[in-house]
């Protein structure tokens, strides 16, 4: 998080003082902007990712820990036991195809990362946030959590049940002082929607210079991609004690696409 976006954020300095975060796919994009402004919070932050290079390189960066790892590989998750107060769960990818063409290695890949992945990572986080009567779940769902696109079968079937296991979780969670919440961006400037330029510019049979402004910022009132700062920004919120009373709900991030 800059300077400005610290000056400007709700969250007082040392809001996460003593807590400890663990972002998956906390490398770049989202990841990166929540890590950087939980550490700036005051916790101790967890940078959880498959590129090992890059998680430790922000680790470094903002004094935190490093956690390389296949999170797809959902077998290997099934024992796991984590301690963390704040468990940020952000890992994804994307295909784009027609449902027809859509591979179902494919689409099995998107639904281990994006449904079982934070369903296994949750299970291991919440007995010890039971425990200590207090933690935060907060889920990167998407505007596909809530509406759908063409071409996108599996990326908005994984983002709706993502927003169900956030509901059931807020309501399991409520009586031992645990979050559960979904944060809902549309198009986001980060690596992974980058990589569907190309995609989107196939299918649609337009100029990759054409697919930002024709495809991504058709829905949206504001025409403009989402800084990846702005949604870190209500993940810090979320994360803090001022949002104790807010659970089971999906936060927009969108410019406006979900209000039509």
């Amino acid at each position: 998080m800059d300077t400005q976006t610290a000056r400007n954020s709700p969250v007082p300095a040392g809001a996460l003082q003593g807590r400890r975060a663990l972002v998956t796919g906390g490398a770049s994009g989202i990841g990166a902007a929540c890590a950087r402004a939980f550490a700036q919070a005051g916790a101790e932050v967890t940078v959880c990712d498959l590129n090992a290079e890059a998680a430790q390189a922000l680790a470094a960066e903002i004094g935190g820990t490093a956690w390389a790892v296949d999170l797809a590989d959902t077998a290997a998750l099934e024992d796991l036991r984590l301690d963390t107060d704040i468990l940020v769960n952000n890992a994804g990818v994307q295909r784009v195809a027609p449902i027809h063409e859509f591979d179902p290695e494919a689409w099995r890949l998107i639904h281990r990362l994006m449904v079982e992945s934070p369903f296994l990572l949750i299970r291991a986080a919440l007995p010890g946030m039971y425990e200590r009567g207090f933690g935060r779940i907060l889920n990167i769902s998407s505007v596909h959590g809530l509406r759908a696109s063409a071409y996108k079968s599996a990326y908005v079937a994984a983002k709706h049940a993502l927003e169900g296991l956030s509901k059931v979780t807020a309501l399991e969670g409520a009586e031992h002082g645990v979050t559960s919440t979904c944060i809902n961006p549309a198009y986001v400037r980060t690596p992974l929607v980058e990589k569907q330029i190309a995609d989107q510019a196939r299918i649609h049979g337009i100029g990759e210079d054409e697919v930002v402004e024709q495809i991504m910022l058709t829905e949206a009132a504001v025409k403009r991609l989402v800084e990846p700062e702005e949604v870190a920004s209500l993940a810090l919120w979320l994360a803090s004690d001022a949002a104790g009373m807010v659970t089971g709900g999906s936060y927009t991030v969108d410019g406006g696409w979900s209000a039509r």
